[in-house]
C-alpha cells in the first residue's frame, strides 16, 4: 500500500501565529490560525480535513459494502460534522457525526434495516457496518470519556 503524506508549520505563539496545512499530492494547501480553528475566523483547520477524510472513506466503504450485496450504487454523499469540544485542560474530537445520502439503483428502504442503529452515538472506536439506502443516513462517533 503507497504511504500518504501532509505537512503542516505553525509559525508564532498560539493565538497571534499562523500556519500553512499541504497534502502530499498536492491537492490541496491552506491556511489556519487559532481563530479558524477555535473561533469562526476565515481558514481552514486540521478537523476540517479529519471529516473530509472521514466521509471519504466512509463514502467509498459503502460503496464496498453495497458493491459486495449486489448493488452498484450511482451516488453516494457524505458529509461529516467534526465537533471540538474543550475536555479538561485540553481539546478534543469528542464525536463525529456523518450524514449519507446515497442514490442506489434497484434498492428500497427495506434494506435499511440498521437505520434506528445507526442513529445513536457510537463509542470510539466501533466502527458502523455500512447500511444500504435510498434515504439518509445518520451515525456519530462518540470519542467523549467514560465517568
Amino acid at each position: 500500500m503507497p504511504v500518504r503524506s501532509a505537512n503542516a508549520v505553525w509559525e508564532g505563539g498560539l493565538k497571534d501565529g499562523a500556519g500553512h496545512l499541504a497534502l502530499g499530492s498536492g491537492a490541496f494547501e491552506g491556511r489556519y490560525s487559532f481563530g479558524s480553528r477555535f473561533e469562526e475566523a476565515g481558514g481552514t483547520n486540521p478537523e476540517e480535513l479529519i471529516g473530509a477524510a472521514h466521509a471519504g472513506c466512509f463514502s467509498m466503504a459503502l460503496s464496498a459494502a453495497l458493491g459486495r450485496a449486489g448493488y452498484a450504487p450511482k451516488r453516494i454523499a457524505t458529509a461529516a460534522k467534526v465537533h471540538l469540544e474543550k475536555v479538561g485542560d485540553a481539546f478534543r474530537i469528542t464525536r463525529i457525526d456523518l450524514t449519507t445520502e446515497a442514490e442506489i439503483p434497484g434498492i428500497d428502504d427495506a434494506a435499511g434495516c440498521l437505520r434506528e442503529q445507526h442513529d445513536q452515538p457510537q463509542q470510539h472506536p466501533q466502527q458502523p457496518q455500512p447500511q444500504s439506502t435510498n434515504s439518509q443516513y445518520n451515525t456519530s462517533y462518540d470519542n467523549t470519556p467514560s465517568s
